[in-house]
């Protein structure tokens, strides 16, 4: 049977050559493909035409407008949707007659990539009920053991730094462009050249840090970047530092005498914020010192199945605790909060009643997400990529980026 060509308009990407790559192999079942390019960066990571937007985002919605119309798009693709860019688009696709595609990082980790019809996380309308994930998991088989998709940090970090210089090189053709991120490229160039420079005393700490630990019972806490939106957004704080201020008096005033908080930072940290630091000073503050440890490297699945509990705001760190049936507490909007999966007490509760995660509505949970909204693959290795290509390209020609093989939308139409 025939595919109906349409006409596909690419937004901001991942860093790297993702989505031109998928645009290619999209242009061979015989759609068009269009993009946007708004800043350098966006330029050197699509070879191809595109449209250059050199305004500002009070210009935007009146170019968007008449992008779509004139080259009558059906599709809008787009990484992250809470980029001010990107929103703008999300609101204007329907009454435009296109529809929206999001890619994100995976729901699940590792080697899971999401993509979802109009939204993401908090603006995700996957139902937040386990009775239906257990009532849909009914006809998806069990996921199989699949072999670990190598990543590479190395390219990741390369292609990141292509994009920043790139967007940096060229500001001056993109006069109007601003960042979503809140710090600068410079700035955060800065903080990972001193990250790189200390990653040897970093390593010495961390080695330290687990030594004091022994076997003491701990909690974890996962940092997640002060810069995304999964923080900005979706979530109460309103940076990274108010949810660890949060989360260690709630320790301090209510966590057992003899348990520690083993605080990990993200590996993709730029380090213009000392964490470290932080957290010492209010362990300090609150008389518990030597109940707080920090590490910045680590391996990450050891320390989270021998931990007492997971604290995260809404990191998907929290799905790879579930899987070792570690409990998870969640203190912003995530996707998988949901009863019978999370902790769903306060977090004062947490530290003595974590409960246990239940493991049948998780495995449904995994199970309608694989048929739904997740893909294979990842975004920042050429086996990730390999995977996940031709998938993304079937689910997009398919018009099924947010359906797959279930039709989970009227449960979605029914809980809003």
């Amino acid at each position: 049977m025939s595919v109906e060509a349409r006409s596909f308009l690419f937004l901001q990407g991942p860093p790297g050559p993702f989505f031109a790559q998928l645009a290619r192999r999209l242009e061979t079942e015989g759609h068009q493909c269009h993009r946007v390019n708004f800043n350098g960066g966006d330029r050197l990571s699509w070879p191809a035409p595109a449209v250059d937007f050199r305004g500002t985002i009070g210009d935007w919605p009146a170019r968007f407008e008449g992008l779509v119309r004139s080259r009558q798009i059906t599709d809008i693709v787009l990484y992250g949707d809470c980029r001010p860019l990107h929103r703008v688009a999300c609101r204007m696709a329907g009454p435009l007659g296109a529809r929206i595609h999001v890619f994100e990082e995976g729901y699940i980790r590792p080697d899971w990539v999401t993509l979802e019809r109009d939204g993401v996380n908090g603006f995700s309308t996957l139902p937040r009920h386990p009775a239906v994930y257990l009532r849909l998991a009914e006809t998806v088989p069990p996921l199989p053991d699949h072999p670990p998709i190598p990543s590479s940090f190395r390219l990741r970090a390369r292609e990141a730094l292509v994009y920043f210089v790139g967007t940096w090189l060229l500001a001056v053709r993109y006069p109007g462009f601003r960042s979503h991120r809140p710090y600068s490229a410079a700035a955060e160039l800065g903080g990972w050249m001193r990250k790189l420079l200390c990653r040897p005393i970093a390593r010495r700490r961390a080695a330290r840090a687990f030594a004091r630990l022994g076997s003491r019972p701990y909690f974890m806490l996962p940092l997640q970047l002060d810069s995304d939106h999964q923080i900005r957004t979706h979530s109460p704080f309103a940076g990274m530092a108010d949810a660890i201020a949060t989360i260690v008096a709630s320790f301090a005033a209510h966590a057992p005498g003899d348990c520690v908080l083993l605080v990990k930072e993200h590996p993709l940290d730029n380090g213009i914020h000392n964490w470290r630091r932080t957290i010492e000073r209010l362990a300090r503050s609150f008389g518990i010192a030597d109940r707080i440890l920090y590490v910045a490297h680590g391996d990450l699945y050891s320390m989270i199945a021998a931990a007492t509990g997971v604290v995260t705001v809404n990191s998907t760190t929290g799905t790879l605790a579930l899987a070792h049936g570690t409990p998870v507490a969640v203190l912003g909007n995530a996707v998988y909060d949901l009863p019978g999966v999370t902790h769903q007490g306060t977090l004062d509760q947490f530290w003595t009643e974590p409960g246990k995660p239940q493991v049948e509505i998780y495995d449904a949970y995994r199970r309608v997400l694989a048929a739904t909204c997740l893909l294979r693959g990842g975004f920042s290795s050429r086996d990730g990529r390999a995977h996940l290509l031709p998938a993304a390209a079937a689910r997009l020609c398919a018009g099924q980026a947010w359906t797959g093989t279930l039709d989970v939308e009227p449960y979605a139409r029914a809980e809003a």
